[in-house]
């Protein structure tokens, strides 16, 4: 399975990287191909291509505030393949949130 996140907090500190950590951490450990983008105090890093986000089976938004570039997501909202969550909810139980975006 593959699966594109983004995370982004208000202050674009500690818990965009927590939440990238987790998640890539938990879908690791299913075997599954991740990648992470994140939105914070430094800026958008591990960009996601549009073609990342178009190959990939399911995508998380783990963001408390707006994104830059959320209309890249657009398709996989119409299709009912995203799951958008506070960053605390991936920090505190990346397991569940990895359990509910499977069963989008």
């Amino acid at each position: 399975m593959k699966i594109v996140a983004v995370t982004a907090c208000p202050t674009g500190i500690a818990h965009t990287y927590m939440a990238q950590e987790a998640i890539e951490k938990e879908c690791r450990a299913r075997g599954y191909e991740v990648k992470v983008e994140t939105q914070g105090g430094m800026g958008i890093e591990n960009e996601l291509e549009q073609e990342e986000v178009d190959n990939a089976d399911l995508v998380i938004l783990a963001v408390a505030i707006g994104i830059e570039g959320e209309e890249r997501f657009d398709e996989k909202i119409d299709e009912g393949k995203v799951l958008q969550i506070e960053p605390q909810e991936a920090i505190k139980n990346p397991s569940q949130v990895i359990d509910n975006a499977e069963r989008l």
